[in-house]
């Protein structure tokens, strides 16, 4: 029986497949396909006489099994023999004048791997000036200088060409267990955070015009081939690491590339950032996207253990640290935890919080053996590539979305929109797929959809998704056209779409006129004054549907995602909640009287189903601060049958389900501080 076969029969018929059956369960040789956690020194050049035993010690007792460290590129850790190298000089301060050969060989007598982190992106001043073709150049001729080094592009012959060259050398020097690739792309944004531009390079010139003849190569994004410049330039990316992973799988097939998704091990770095909003679910999402498209290729979080690069003295946040690490194993990624310098030249204070959750991890390696996702409700993400036709940020339509299915607990997986064709087969392991605001839709992805539903999948739409001008898409969603889109203040202020149940809530955003003849639901009132309060009066109900409801598809003609990110009134969220569970129907996997801050995430691994409890009720405006404890809550999940024994792994105690009203198993939990594992006792 191969690791696919038997994690999926561990999961009963009557509850969704948590892994695709026609999905790769990957090489169980291959050593990264088992779970590990990463521990990386970020060492600076005046690091390298550190002492690899007490480097080793820590990390072990932090609870890794993986170092990540610095071995080539802008700093060569060992004595290269490459011209367009450059050797660390402190190395002369080693006996053995080799800080790489020196890590592994420790590192591996201890049973610890040593991932090699290569940074190719800026080379010296004596190598630029010697090879300027290989430089990146801003659209005003200028190249990207800092502390002594040059950016170089992604187009010149020093990726192209001599990248594979240190690959070689590095592999032909030291047994090293893999490779990570840091700032791999085209630097559009210099260390100081300033937009800089496209690169003008003639590397770029020739092969954008060679891709895309009569196309000029753009500037900047308000040049009208910047989409198309950004989907070429991560083709040619993407055409970089499947070439350094040839090179390595040549030579020691067993060492993986971390980086995109051409790589072995997908990469992921939770981080702050000065002046960044916070979206407290990034790395859930990121995760929970990459493991839908690809359930059994292994994904790294690297969180950072500081504030932000200008601050890399300072710490992040604790709870921070500990939220990156728990969202990462939630959603089956394996966690790193990254740190500049080595313990105790830098020490940082959030570390302790970080290495509660890698031990954990460590301590029940068999719960996230595997560990992929096993929603019944996908939420499809907008693809980032994409242009919205009128300019607005799709981005925040998927957060409110987000936030609200994660309020009302409807676990869910996030899917990305530009890989629905490639998950055709895939997607009826879902019983509902919710769309939002995604404007029109690549005909072969809507004809994916067309597929799921025709299958008896549903499908919950907002707002723009599937129309072309004003022609439907989805004829499953039973809308004839599309009359007229109301943007802006000046055409939806003060208008407001009424609940079958509840009260008004405000329009924000667009609103789409629909024709249809098939089943609506929800007023609509018109505009109407809204100051002086002598003149506010005058809303008049219009002869058009807030959602159309066909058999399958419920089609809602707002942006209720946008509208609660931007008000945070809980009517809108309820609106698109109650809308998911009256599709879902028989359906619903959870119930329970948990806060809404709690997140209930769904997956299966070879110990079984596997719920994740997340609590977030420590969550600032741009932070996590301590939780808030949780106690007396009940919870009911379908995979349950009444009488199933089920381990809750962080209070240590065994529960048994008793069957709710609906036959789904209830359990009383044990009280929750940041965080609970549910898993089937066997």
């Amino acid at each position: 029986m191969t690791a696919l076969d038997e994690v999926s029969a561990a999961i009963p018929a009557d509850v969704p497949a948590a892994i695709p059956a026609d999905t790769s369960a990957g090489d169980p040789d291959l050593w990264w396909y088992a779970p590990f956690r990463m521990y990386q020194t970020n060492l600076r050049e005046i690091d390298a006489d550190l002492d690899v035993d007490a480097v080793l010690d820590h990390i072990v007792a932090f609870g890794a099994n993986a170092w990540l460290l610095n071995v080539g590129g802008i700093i060569s850790n060992y004595p290269t023999r490459l011209p367009f190298q450059t050797p660390n000089p402190v190395l002369a301060q080693r006996p053995s004048g080799d800080l790489v050969g020196d890590a592994v060989s420790a590192a591996h007598a201890r049973g610890v791997r040593v991932m090699a982190r290569m940074d190719f992106s800026k080379v010296a001043r004596p190598i630029a000036e010697a090879h300027p073709d290989w430089l990146y150049l801003d659209p005003a001729g200028q190249r990207q200088e800092l502390n002594g080094l040059t950016s170089v592009c992604p187009s010149g012959a020093y990726y192209q060409e001599h990248l594979v060259h240190v690959l070689e050398e590095v592999l032909d020097h030291a047994p090293v267990d893999g490779f990570f690739f840091n700032w791999m792309g085209y630097g559009e944004v210099d260390y100081a955070k300033r937009y800089r531009g496209v690169c003008q390079c003639l590397g770029c010139r020739r092969g954008f015009t060679a891709a895309h003849p009569g196309q000029s190569l753009p500037t900047g994004p308000e040049s009208p081939a910047y989409p198309t410049w950004r989907r070429w330039s991560a083709a040619v990316i993407d055409g970089l690491l499947a070439r350094a992973r040839r090179t390595i799988a040549t030579r020691r097939p067993e060492a993986p590339l971390v980086m995109g998704h051409t790589a072995d091990i997908v990469f992921h770095e939770a981080n702050n950032a000065v002046g960044r909003s916070m979206w407290h679910h990034q790395t859930s999402e990121s995760v929970s996207a990459a493991k839908s498209y690809r359930p059994h290729v292994p994904v790294l979080v690297n969180s950072v253990a500081f504030y932000d690069m200008p601050y890399r003295l300072v710490a992040e946040e604790p709870h921070v640290l500990a939220q990156y690490h728990l969202q990462a194993i939630a959603r089956g990624a394996n966690p790193s935890t990254y740190v500049m310098s080595f313990p105790g030249r830098l020490d940082y204070a959030s570390l302790p919080a970080a290495s509660r959750i890698v031990r954990f991890h460590r301590d029940h390696a068999e719960v996230y053996d595997h560990l992929v996702p096993a929603a019944r409700t996908a939420l499809i993400r907008p693809d980032p590539l994409a242009v919205p036709e009128d300019g607005s940020d799709r981005g925040e339509e998927f957060r409110g979305l987000y936030e609200a299915l994660l309020e009302r607990h409807v676990p869910f997986d996030v899917v990305p929109a530009e890989r629905l064709c490639e998950l055709a087969g895939q997607l009826k392991r879902y019983r509902l797929l919710v769309l939002g605001d995604l404007g029109a839709l690549p005909p072969a992805s809507a004809d994916v959809l067309e597929g799921f539903t025709a299958a008896g999948g549903r499908m919950l739409l907002t707002g723009s998704t599937g129309f072309v001008l004003d022609d439907p898409q989805l004829p499953s969603a039973g809308i004839g056209r599309r009359a007229a889109v109301l943007t802006g203040p000046e055409a939806t202020w003060s208008s407001v779409v009424v609940p079958e149940e509840g009260s008004p809530v405000p329009i924000l955003g667009s609103f789409h006129t629909l024709e249809t003849a098939e089943v609506t639901a929800h007023r609509v009132l018109s505009r109407a004054p809204y100051g002086p309060p002598e003149k506010c009066y005058g809303h008049l109900e219009l002869d058009t549907p807030a959602a159309v409801r066909s058999e399958r598809v419920t089609t809602l003609a707002m942006t209720p995602g946008r509208a609660y990110r931007a008000s945070g009134l809980s009517g809108l969220r309820d609106l698109v909640a109650d809308e998911a569970l009256r599709l879902l129907a028989a359906d619903v996997e959870i119930v329970t009287d948990l806060p809404e801050q709690v997140e209930v995430v769904v997956g299966a691994s070879r110990a079984g189903r596997v719920l994740h409890l997340r609590n977030l009720s420590g969550a600032t405006r741009q932070s996590f601060h301590a939780p808030l404890p949780v106690r007396g809550s009940f919870l009911s999940y379908a995979g349950w049958p009444a009488g199933q024994r089920v381990r809750a792994l962080v209070a240590g105690v065994e529960l048994v389900a008793e069957a709710d009203a609906d036959g789904r198993g209830r359990v009383q939990l044990p009280e929750l501080d940041l965080f609970e594992v549910l898993v089937e006792a066997t």
